[in-house]
């Protein structure tokens, strides 16, 4: 007769092969070394390159003016959906920046935003 040997328990690491194909190669990965050593080359040196003006700042630029912005100037400025200008105003403007935030409406229907005095925290 012949014995029965146990069956081994299959491990539960890939075989070299499978793990192979999913680690780039290393030419692969010397490409992007030299690729993101070309682009930190091609960014600006600081003071030397245009300004990056953020949407943050576009937005509240428009809301210092003493006419302030509308809603849809905001979308204009930011490329951003309604309830993101809204949610901006609500979450950053009034909570983290901690503006005072108005609105009033204008006798053509169009509500119009802007900052007053900082509120003390």
């Amino acid at each position: 007769m012949s014995a029965i040997s146990p069956k081994k328990p299959q491990s539960s690491k890939r075989s070299g092969a499978e793990t192979a194909s999913t680690k780039p190669k290393a030419s692969a990965r010397t490409k992007i070394k030299r690729l993101r050593a070309q682009v930190k080359e091609a960014q600006p040196l600081q003071g030397l390159g245009p300004e990056r003006v953020t949407k943050q700042e576009r937005v509240l630029t428009l809301l210092s003016r003493a006419e302030g912005a509308s809603l849809e100037e905001m979308m204009r400025a930011t490329d951003w959906q309604k309830h993101s200008v809204r949610g901006f105003l609500a979450g950053t403007v009034k909570k983290k920046l901690g503006f005072q935030l108005t609105s009033s409406k204008a006798k053509d229907g169009v509500r119009r935003y802007h900052i007053a005095m900082p509120r003390g925290r």
